[in-house]
Formats: C-alpha cells, sequence, structure tokens
C-alpha cells in the first residue's frame, strides 16, 4: 500500500508559477512510476506529465511541454511538477499517482492516488 499526499496547489496569476509535490509513505517509492493528472470540474480526467521509476524517462501532454517539468527525489520519496507559465485553463484539481505499469498516459495504469491540490490560475 502506498499513501500519495499533494500539496502545493493555490491561486495564481496567469504567466505566475507553482510547484507540487507528493509526498509518499508505505511500499518502496522508488519501484513505482509516477503520474500527474488534473481534472477541472465538469471535464475528465487527463493526463498531464509521468516518470518511471528509475527518473531516466519523462512524458508530458502537449498543452503543457516546454511549460512544465516533472521530477522525483527517491531518497525523499517526492515528486514535483513545476508549473511555469500558468494559464487559466490549466485550473483544475491536481493528482498524483503511482504505478507499474508500462503505459503512463492512462489513468488506469495506476495503482494509488492521492486525494489532489487545486491549482486555479486568474486572467
Amino acid at each position: 500500500q502506498v499513501q500519495l499526499v499533494e500539496s502545493g496547489g493555490g491561486l495564481v496569476q496567469a504567466g505566475g508559477s507553482l510547484r507540487l509535490s507528493c509526498a509518499a509513505s508505505g511500499r518502496t517509492f522508488s519501484t513505482y512510476n509516477m503520474g500527474w493528472f488534473r481534472q477541472a470540474p465538469g471535464k475528465e480526467r487527463e493526463f498531464v506529465a509521468a516518470i518511471r521509476s528509475s527518473g531516466g524517462s519523462t512524458f508530458y501532454a502537449g498543452s503543457v511541454k516546454g511549460r512544465f517539468t516533472i521530477s522525483r527525489d527517491n531518497a525523499k520519496d517526492t515528486v514535483y511538477l513545476e508549473m511555469n507559465s500558468l494559464q487559466p485553463g490549466d485550473t483544475a484539481l491536481y493528482y498524483c499517482a503511482a504505478g507499474g505499469d508500462f503505459v503512463l498516459a492512462i489513468p488506469s495504469a495506476y495503482d494509488y492516488w492521492g486525494q489532489g491540490t487545486q491549482v486555479t490560475v486568474s486572467s
């Protein structure tokens, strides 16, 4: 079992930045691929970014590529999402997830989820 707790969300103006953190506890964090997803009101949960267990490979949705950066610190059992040039369209509840599947861009690839942290971008 893995417990995930997100933090770092908040209200920011368009063009601003936020850094989300996801702290893991429980089973060995370094064995899990980690992902960030987001869900806006009335919309489906969508993939944002993912990183392999080793940290050697990262993946991004086209809408955030070049603006967001995912990273992990296996010594601290934490995954991060650095978000720059934020836009109102980035407003959503952001979730981190842990899983072991090869395909990382779909929610069903993940076994464990956090409760989410709200990101609101004002225009």
